[in-house]
């Protein structure tokens, strides 16, 4: 797999991704997370403008999709029930996603981010069993609760 910043072109296909992945998070009990629109449109459509979307490749085509925003993520400002490790710089990982059909898109996003800082946060819904899954296996910390921009609440995690 390659990992390639995401362009204008990619945001047909990204959209395809987001849907299947909705749809995913339905299946497995987890309807409420993204709901029936998010990633919004004109959340990619930034993401892209921003140079944060980042598109993984298995054989030349799209495979998965996400954003990587290396800063202060306003929303991770307070965190309740807990404590981040350390308040060195930190990237954040956000709207992860991948079409089915290929394994390994997050291990694969965690090594392109961890090349580019070492401390990386993520958070994720209470009832996203898949990730929670697979956050503890990649040995994330669990630190607490944040809350999004909607004002739901979210588990954060960090990895160092």
């Amino acid at each position: 797999m390659t990992i390639r910043s995401a362009v204008p072109d990619d945001f047909e296909k990204i959209l395809e991704i987001y849907a299947y992945a909705r749809e995913q998070m339905r299946a497995a009990g987890n309807a409420s997370q993204w709901g029936d629109d998010k990633p919004s449109p004109e959340t990619v459509r930034e993401d892209i403008e921003k140079h944060q979307a980042y598109v993984i490749l298995h054989r030349g085509e799209i495979c998965g999709v996400f954003a990587f925003i290396i800063g202060e993520d306003p929303t991770y400002r307070v965190i309740e029930a807990g404590a981040w490790p350390n308040e060195e710089p930190y990237g954040t990982l956000h709207r992860i996603a991948g079409n089915g059909q290929v394994k390994g898109i997050l291990a694969a996003a965690l090594s392109f981010c961890g090349d580019k800082i070492n401390n990386i946060r993520i958070d994720t819904h209470d009832d996203n069993k898949i990730m929670l899954h697979l956050l503890e296996k990649y040995e994330f910390l669990r630190c607490g609760y944040i809350y999004i921009e909607d004002g739901s609440r979210r588990i954060a995690f960090q990895s160092i």
